[in-house]
């Protein structure tokens, strides 16, 4: 595994079907992979009609994308109707171009919960770096990226849609989890009249043993990426976990 990666988001508009949108994004997957980028993460249910049967037929051209540049791709969470019901998940294109697994949702929000099954899994990939995968809410409950970041993983990839009057405290959620866990996120949205953008990088830097959070947001459509070097947070996760003590 390289020790330095480069990770993006790419922040999506409302496109007029599904093919219009993954034309426009591939142009923009094409770009990110020519500069380099290793992992590349879409929003959650930014396509017109986000329920797709078989990933790899579906994003046929974001597979040979990534296959092309030997890019990791998340191209966001949608809804999927398994053998075991239907379920909200993240497929990961991996850089051979085929899908390497799926990450579940594993905290349906709101009306959703009547729709699908709830994921029971936080799981870890491995391409470039090791990473995880949280989807949207389940940001908003702390378990699921410190089991994440317990697990191995170095950088968390986090597919959301978030409505405009959520952005704030979404992005406190993101820079919290970077936080806690001493691991830093790229966290994509989709960009609307009712969705709110600004997708987020959060980096982390550290002052006189003080934690920083450094962050970077997106405007509109459009790629946003970081370089990030992987060891520089294995002393400060370490640290932060070894201080952890069990309490009743």
């Amino acid at each position: 595994m390289a020790t330095t990666i480069k990770a993006g988001i790419i922040q999506t508009r409302e496109y007029r079907d599904n093919q219009d949108g993954i034309y426009k994004v591939s142009r923009i997957l094409e770009d990110l992979g020519e500069k380099g980028v290793n992992i590349v993460c879409l929003p959650e249910q930014w396509l017109k009609d986000n329920t797709v049967e078989n990933y790899e037929e579906y994003f046929t051209d974001f597979c040979n994308i990534a296959k092309e540049f030997s890019m990791t791709i998340i191209p966001g969470a949608f809804y999927e109707r398994t053998k075991q019901g239907n379920v909200i998940s993240a497929p990961v294109i991996g850089p051979k171009g085929i899908v390497i697994g799926k990450q579940e949702k594993i905290h349906p929000f709101d009306y959703e919960q009547t729709l699908v099954e709830s994921g029971t899994e936080a799981k870890i990939f491995e391409t470039s770096c090791k990473f995880g995968i949280v989807i949207c809410y389940d940001m908003v409950f702390p378990r699921v990226a410190n089991i994440l970041a317990r697990k191995g993983a170095q950088i968390l990839i986090s597919p959301s849609r978030i409505v405009r009057r959520g952005i704030s405290p979404w992005h406190m959620y993101v820079q919290v989890r970077a936080l806690e866990n001493r691991t830093p996120i790229i966290a994509a949205n989709v960009s609307s009249k009712r969705y709110g953008g600004n997708g987020i990088i959060v980096d982390l830097i550290e002052n006189d043993k003080v934690i920083l959070p450094d962050i970077e947001q997106i405007k509109e459509e459009n790629a946003l990426y970081r370089e990030f070097e992987l060891e520089k947070y294995d002393p400060m996760r370490m640290k932060r976990f070894s201080d952890a003590r069990e309490f009743t």
